[in-house]
């Protein structure tokens, strides 16, 4: 098994047509359909079925890319592990993040680590919750920010970097709007607006409204963090979110409430496989959150 002919039949794979596949190959279309009768041979099993000019995996070859997939990532950073000894300040840093730290709190620490490392590269992925632990695992990328930190996955390793609360942003001239602070049971009977099923973030504001014996009246969502603060902006109704999401972004004509008995915490932090070792120039960043966070009240000013 050669790793062209693992490249070929992953181009494949992807385009689902070996005459595109060979096009983005730039190879002739003949040479595409050798290597991978020829992979087939080796592993005894058909790895495509062919539909006409289009081709579809068939189970087997769904397991086989997937482990492909590892063994290509595997091979990468092999690569780039070797190029980053002689300088890791000079490497590249593959770390993926929720939408809810996607405004301040990865860019913040990035700006501030290229102050001291300006040569260093990012690679970025958003992804959902689930999606940043098993891409971890999977080796799609080697480090994650996340909140709440998984606390019972054995597959990886995390640290906390900071600890915050949940508030409430309401429309400015909302009933509740000059409170100090706010129960999280006045707002059972409030129109509330919440990220989309399947968010962790959602989740953890569901089972706190639940731990009080009522459930959230959800009128809207919004994909993002910016439109839970649009709709609430437009008087759609409240909503409850991460405090440092509106650190230096609370919108015009709506007002931040601390949310009390009980609070509402997140931890936040990063995670990393626990089965591989970060690149050298990974490894640099990851120390560096690990003191930038030290003090969530340093990190806000």
């Amino acid at each position: 098994m050669e790793l062209r002919q693992i490249k070929y039949f992953m181009e494949v794979a992807k385009r689902e047509h070996v005459t595109e596949a060979a096009d983005a190959l730039h190879v002739a279309q003949s040479a595409v359909s050798r290597q991978i009768v020829n992979l087939e041979s080796e592993l005894g099993v058909d790895l495509f079925i062919r539909e006409g000019r289009r081709v579809k995996l068939t189970p087997i070859g769904k397991v086989f890319l997937n482990r492909m997939n590892q063994a290509m990532n595997v091979i990468d950073n092999a690569r780039l592990e070797v190029e980053e000894y002689l300088d890791p300040e000079q490497g590249t840093i593959r770390i993926a993040f929720p939408i809810s730290m996607a405004a301040y709190t990865l860019p913040t620490a990035i700006v501030s680590f290229r102050t001291k490392y300006p040569k260093v590269k990012f690679q970025l992925k958003q992804a959902s919750y689930r999606a940043l632990i098993d891409g971890v695992v999977n080796g799609d990328f080697n480090m994650a920010l996340i909140g709440p930190v998984p606390k019972n996955d054995l597959k990886v390793k995390s640290d906390i970097l900071f600890t915050e609360n949940i508030v409430a942003l309401l429309p400015i001239n909302h009933p509740l709007a000059n409170h100090t602070s706010l129960k999280l049971n006045q707002l059972k009977e409030e129109s509330i607006i919440l990220l989309p099923e399947g968010y962790i973030l959602r989740d953890l504001i569901i089972n706190a409204c639940s731990s009080l014996g009522f459930k959230p009246k959800v009128s809207f969502e919004g994909d993002d963090i910016d439109a839970l603060k649009g709709l609430v902006s437009a008087g759609l109704g409240i909503t409850l979110i991460p405090e440092i999401t509106l650190v230096d972004n609370i919108p015009h004509t709506t007002v931040k409430i601390p949310i009390v008995e009980p609070t509402v915490p997140r931890t936040v932090g990063v995670i990393r496989s626990s089965e591989r070792q970060l690149l050298p120039a990974e490894n640099l960043f990851y120390e560096f959150l690990k003191k930038f966070f030290i003090r969530l009240d340093g990190f806000k000013n």
